[in-house]
This record gives C-alpha cells, sequence and structure tokens, in this order.
C-alpha cells in the first residue's frame, strides 16, 4: 500500500513538473513548482525522513515560492 502511493506521488511530482514547464503564465509555474515540492515532501513524509520533510516543505515550498512570486511581483511593477 506504501509502494503503491508512494509511485503516484512521484508519477505527481513528475506531472506537475512538466507543467510547471509547459504553463505560459510565470506566476502559475512557480505556484505548481512549489507544489512539485510539496508532493516531495509528504514522499519524505512516507520514507520515515521528517526531518527532511520539514525542511523541504519550509525552504522548497514555502520560502521559496515566496521568493520568486515577491521577484515576479517586483520585476513586473518596472515595466
Amino acid at each position: 500500500m506504501i509502494t503503491l502511493l508512494t509511485i503516484l506521488l512521484c508519477a505527481g511530482i513528475l506531472i506537475s513538473a512538466l507543467l510547471a514547464v509547459q504553463l505560459g503564465s510565470i506566476v502559475s509555474a512557480v505556484i505548481v513548482a512549489g507544489l512539485t515540492s510539496l508532493f516531495a515532501s509528504v514522499v519524505y513524509v512516507i520514507l520515515a525522513a521528517p526531518d527532511v520533510a520539514m525542511t523541504e516543505a519550509s525552504i522548497g515550498s514555502g520560502l521559496t515560492t515566496m521568493i520568486f512570486l515577491y521577484a515576479v511581483r517586483k520585476t513586473r511593477g518596472g515595466e
């Protein structure tokens, strides 16, 4: 059961990564990239690495997404 869940989550990581590359909007791509990182943190929890999962969720998904969104907002403000 855990193996199937892990495979499904890894498929979700791949699909969301491909979606992030294919999206036309930069903001949507950044949000989907954060979703990819969130899927990865859930996989780390399932694989019994909660410390890595917490780091991935906070830094990879949260902080990085916020920094990218801030940078997009600042660069679009100068147009």
